[in-house]
């Protein structure tokens, strides 16, 4: 049985803290950029709902066209898309749980990637990566599927304080990314991706990016199964009017309860095996010091 926990627990950090991550044990006492009772610390500590709702965020976001002119003329998404997960998943623990220092050169080095992503997109418009408006796009397809899986997969009885509290708190990464108007409330988030609805389209490019999550790599074989429940369990959490943009037939209750159901089974092991996750090793630099 540990040879079992050790080998999960394995493929999960390979992912979640890829090689290149900074040392979220120390130093010792210091909160980061949020800290051991945020809500922040709270919605990004459990891996599989975070990697739903990254599936989940990644095909809202791609709806956007010039955000997936960004992805699909600068990023190696296509061929490496493990290797794309890693790299965001990285970020988001680096900032959420690493030191202030570690998590500032993060966001630094984002910015300098940022600036050099720019071009002419299929309809003819200029994007860049750094553009405010689209970073608040990004962070917002982001953040409300974050909470969206936390909610359905974790802990449904976040309350709606607590919730706002995280929209409150992570609008801190996007603003020194560089995005504006960052909403801050649920209700201020509903308003916002309503009104982005309009600008939202699919085209060829974000159907391949949809066959691409549906067969998406596992970290080895034996993951297989699990990755294509995890992918798709992003894609049945999307809003019904971006699956309706898509092409995405909603399943029918039984099968989504059933769906559902798989999820929480199989998040089981994982939960079980990961003794030095992000979160964890955040919380031993928390830890009070021993007495002499």
């Amino acid at each position: 049985m540990e040879l079992l926990r050790t080998r999960i627990e394995a493929s999960v950090i390979s992912i979640s803290r890829p090689p290149g991550s900074p040392d979220f044990r120390y130093p010792l006492g210091d909160p980061g950029l949020f800290g051991p009772d945020s809500a922040a610390w709270l919605v990004h500590s459990d891996f599989t709902a975070m990697l739903i709702g990254g599936v989940s965020a990644l095909l809202m976001q791609m709806l956007h066209p010039l955000a997936l002119a960004g992805v699909w003329d600068h990023s190696t998404f296509q061929q490496d898309m493990l290797g794309r997960l890693r790299r965001t998943a990285q970020f988001i623990a680096g900032t959420t749980y690493g030191n202030r220092q570690d998590a500032e050169k993060l966001i630094a080095l984002v910015r300098r990637i940022h600036s050099g992503v720019r071009g002419v997109a299929p309809d003819g418009r200029a994007y860049s990566a750094d553009d405010p408006d689209l970073l608040t796009w990004v962070h917002v397809a982001e953040v409300s599927n974050f909470l969206r899986a936390y909610l359905r997969y974790r802990n449904p009885q976040l309350g709606v304080a607590q919730q706002n509290q995280y929209l409150d708190e992570i609008a801190l990464i996007a603003e020194q990314l560089g995005a504006r108007n960052v909403p801050r409330t649920l209700m201020d988030m509903d308003s916002y991706i309503e009104k982005m609805r309009p600008q939202l389209h699919c085209d060829a490019r974000t159907l391949k990016t949809l066959e691409l999550v549906m067969n998406a790599p596992a970290p080895n074989a034996l993951a297989v199964p699990w990755t294509r429940l995890m992918m798709r369990a992003g894609v049945d959490m999307l809003p019904d009017w971006a699956k309706l943009q898509l092409g995405v037939k909603p399943l029918r209750p039984l099968q989504q309860v059933m769906l559902q159901r798989a999820v929480a089974v199989a998040a089981k092991p994982i939960r079980w095996a990961v003794r030095q996750s992000s979160a964890q090793l955040a919380r031993q630099r928390m830890a009070p010091a021993e007495p002499f």
